[in-house]
């Protein structure tokens, strides 16, 4: 196992004890199956103990209003369980199947009357491609360069993407998914934190209460069976295709294929994307195994000082725009800040601000990295 920013961790290893295989005899009758092996017990064990832990630490993180709660309270608490020496297992499988669900969520966003509206905001987002591109250069050179992360990790670490998409991503790509999740750990929550309180002391903003992500209302069978097809065949298609992390971009995309074509407007129902990002988490947290506590405080600090460039250079960019086309500073801090969408939604939606303005540019933010990050990780790397 390397250690984090050195890339990916090469722990293949073999498993003992596996079960003999069944040869026929001379009777033509099948000897008696093994026994389950210790191991494999101990291994379902691990493994429900890991998403007991993930389920109680995002129930904990949702009862106290934390962003991301599900995800990032699973993370923590299987994280400390890991560094703690608790053997635990990963999801495996399932994680596969709820990051498919992920980006069901993430492609019902996109509506005919989003992709209307924001037409008219063209140029604040054409400044926000440019931030974006200016933050994930000038962060990545300086996890590269200064911290000595490799230049995946680094690179996908800087992008102010979704937490979960630059994870899966990264990882696809060949960096430390360790690193990577709890860099945007502490950028989401630092954003969520500082912005809320900076708006309440100058712009007379009180923080409120979360908002839920997913449906609120039960899915119609026809919708469940959209959107299961679209999961099955956009996971397969992007896996066909090569693309990374093929189990979160094709769902996404063709999600927003049939949302934007009118096919349905359901979307993942709440529960669900409760659990998924309870998997997710659970997932990135058994990746800490084996991480001293002083090279995770390191990662912490970098990820603060990180943030805060972050937050001002969105400031800096959103009173350039506010210059040049008129549009109030508040929505453009909104709109530019590294929080989720989620959150950020949710405070525009408090201090009376249009959240679909907020919401449309962290969703071509999000996408945007989603999709493109890979390519232009590549065509930095010499792949293409």
């Amino acid at each position: 196992m390397t250690v984090p920013g050195g890339g990916k961790a090469n722990a293949t290893g073999r498993e003992a004890g596996n079960a003999v295989e069944a040869r026929p005899n001379r009777r033509g009758t099948s000897p008696p199956k093994a026994p389950i092996p210790p191991l494999t017990l101990s291994l379902c064990l691990s493994l429900c103990l890991s998403l007991g832990l993930g389920a109680l630490g995002g129930a904990l993180f949702f009862i106290l209003r934390m962003p991301l709660a599900w995800m990032i309270g699973a993370m923590i608490f299987t994280t400390i369980a890991a560094l703690s020496g608790i053997r635990l297992a990963p999801p495996g499988k399932l994680r596969a199947v709820m990051i498919a669900v992920l980006g069901l969520m993430l492609g019902s966003a996109f509506t005919p009357e989003t992709m209307e509206r924001a037409a008219a905001w063209t140029g604040s987002l054409a400044a926000l491609l440019a931030y974006v591109t200016v933050v994930t250069a000038a962060v990545a050179l300086l996890l590269r360069r200064g911290a000595g992360y490799s230049t995946p990790t680094a690179y996908f670490s800087a992008a102010p993407g979704g937490f979960t998409e630059m994870v899966l991503t990264g990882g696809a790509m060949g960096g430390d998914e360790r690193v990577i999740s709890l860099m945007h750990s502490v950028r989401v929550l630092l954003a969520v934190l500082i912005i809320p309180f900076g708006f309440r002391w100058f712009g007379g903003y009180e923080p409120g209460g979360v908002i839920t992500i997913g449906a609120s209302v039960g899915l119609t069978p026809i919708d469940a069976a959209v959107l299961a097809a679209v999961a099955v065949t956009g996971a397969f298609a992007a896996r066909w295709a090569r693309v990374p992390a093929p189990y979160l971009v094709g769902p996404m995309l063709l999600s927003a294929a049939v949302h934007l074509g009118g096919v349905t407007t359901a979307g993942p129902p709440g529960p669900l994307v409760a659990i998924a990002q309870v998997v997710i988490g659970t997932t990135i947290g058994c990746r800490f195994t084996g991480v001293s506590i002083g090279r995770l405080l390191d990662i912490i600090l970098l990820g603060s000082l990180s943030t805060l460039f972050m937050l001002a250079t969105a400031a800096a960019a959103a009173w350039g725009v506010e210059q040049l086309t008129g549009l109030p500073f508040q929505a453009l801090l909104l709109a530019f800040s590294p929080g989720g969408l989620a959150e950020m939604s949710l405070i525009s939606l408090a201090m009376g601000i249009d959240t679909a303005f907020v919401s449309t540019h962290h969703l071509l933010r999000i996408c945007v990295l989603v999709i493109g990050a890979p390519l232009v990780y590549r065509l930095l790397a010499g792949r293409v």
